[in-house]
């Protein structure tokens, strides 16, 4: 299972309090454009090559987690 709350970092100070890849400069929005644009994993490293693999993985478990919440109706 992957954590992302063990690699993305949330600063006020940077970027806005946009999440980011703990230790690196690179918004998990950064990424999520890169797959939408139709990027896949290896070319998001060739990008990004400070990033690893599973970074990758991590900014999308985020963003589904972030996207899937409950919607209570009043």
């Amino acid at each position: 299972m992957i954590e992302w709350q063990k690699r993305i970092t949330i600063d006020p100070e940077k970027f806005g309090g946009r999440p980011c890849i703990r230790g690196l400069r690179i918004r998990v929005t950064d990424i999520i454009d890169l797959l939408a644009s139709g990027l896949n994993q290896d070319e998001i490293i060739e990008e990004l090559p400070d990033l690893e693999k599973e970074a990758v993985l991590v900014a999308l478990k985020y963003a589904s987690q972030k996207l899937d919440h409950p919607v209570i109706a009043p």
